[in-house]
């Protein structure tokens, strides 16, 4: 967590990006619901359910709308964790569907110490890292939906740069 931001304050602009996640039209079109966002950033919950307008047209879970679930949810973490030093993009992503999503599908996503000292020592000397991070989706038996790696840019801004 970035020294000037006071835990409490982490804790409001988490519950009020959760609020504006749930609100934004995509993921409302989509049936997205960002069920939990941890007051630290390091844990996140996303569902959706299976509805007429987020089914192809085998009745399964248009895989669209599953990468959709799973996007902007790292970088947001890391933007928070790591503070306005930082630069934080989406950088690519990849997704393999392993079985049908026929009901209502999960994603968690997890950040730890480790992840966020290793992006440090990476950005230290100024240089750009690009860390692969996995998140999976599932059903609510639990069985694997759909596995997705994003590839995220992270680096120090500038300025940052020349302070150090």
């Amino acid at each position: 967590m970035s020294a000037q931001v006071s835990a409490a304050k982490l804790a409001r602009r988490a519950r009020f990006l959760r609020l504006a996640m749930n609100l934004y039209p995509p993921y409302v079109g989509a049936g997205i619901r960002v069920k939990q966002i941890a007051d630290d950033f390091r844990h996140v919950r996303v569902k959706m359910g299976l509805h007429w307008f987020n089914r192809n047209y085998v009745r399964t879970q248009f895989g669209g709308s599953l990468y959709s679930m799973t996007d902007p949810f790292y970088m947001l973490m890391l933007m928070n964790l790591l503070g306005r030093d930082y630069i934080v993009w989406d950088k690519a992503a990849n997704i393999d569907f392993i079985s049908p999503g026929k009901g209502t599908v999960y994603a968690e996503f997890q950040v730890d110490d480790a992840l966020l000292a290793d992006i440090r020592a990476h950005t230290a000397n100024g240089d750009k890292y690009l860390p692969e991070l996995n998140v999976a989706i599932y059903d609510a038996e639990g069985t694997l939906v759909a596995k997705v790696r994003k590839t995220l840019y992270v680096r120090l801004k500038p300025q940052a740069r020349q302070a150090a």
